[in-house]
């Protein structure tokens, strides 16, 4: 695909204020973790249903399916409705994915610690391997040299500040706390140096963020 217009890109970091609301406030948390881990002392079920919290109060199933409630038909498993869960996003169609751990058409084939990196870093899984990942600098640190980034309207900028245990419980939930779906969903159309232009620190700040009080703030 040819490389976006001037326009286009103005477009699209128009939207950038209004697609990534704020979706938490914690801090970065400090642990080390892996794929899989889970905090200390901590059991599995408790780390999938902080997951299920976090997956539920952050209103993931309001693109991706089944609205605020697990129970709901289509919970998760992708794109059924073009009204609600496609966007167009300048000249691009935009898809909300299946996240369910299907192996064929969602997120079953990927490592919790990719869908960490993609939570964290905004890296789509499908061309992210399973490393740890120490840099948000191109090339460095396992970041990858050519990032390929998961579309414009997730809002994985504000999620990059959850806690490392946040974003792993909710990887956990994804890979164990819901049935897969087969159910496959067309991708999102995208520019070819796939919203790299679009995720800039001029655009979407520092991580982590910047220290407590800024300029606009109360000491």
């Amino acid at each position: 695909m040819a490389p976006r217009s001037t326009k286009s890109s103005r477009y699209i970091s128009s939207f950038l204020p209004i697609l990534f609301f704020a979706a938490c406030t914690t801090q970065p948390s400090s642990s080390s973790f892996t794929s899989g881990t889970m905090q200390r002392g901590q059991s599995r079920q408790d780390q999938i249903l902080l997951g299920r919290h976090m997956v539920v109060s952050h209103a993931c199933g309001e693109c991706h399916g089944g609205g605020d409630n697990p129970a709901a038909a289509g919970w998760l498993d992708g794109l059924r409705d073009t009204i609600t869960q496609q966007f167009r996003i300048g000249p691009f169609v935009t898809r909300a994915k299946n996240l369910t751990p299907d192996n064929a058409t969602g997120t079953g084939r990927f490592s919790e610690r990719q869908i960490f990196n993609a939570l964290r870093y905004g890296l789509r899984p499908e061309e992210t391997p399973d490393v740890a990942i120490t840099s948000t600098v191109p090339g460095q640190g396992n970041f990858p040299l050519h990032p390929h980034y998961l579309a414009v309207p997730m809002p994985w900028v504000s999620w990059r500040n959850m806690s490392d245990q946040e974003l792993y419980a909710i990887a956990a939930y994804l890979k164990d706390g819901l049935k897969p779906v087969n159910h496959k969903v067309q991708d999102s159309d995208g520019p070819a140096d796939f919203w790299a232009s679009s995720y800039t620190v001029q655009a979407i700040g520092p991580y982590p963020v910047v220290a407590y009080p800024t300029a606009n703030e109360k000491r």
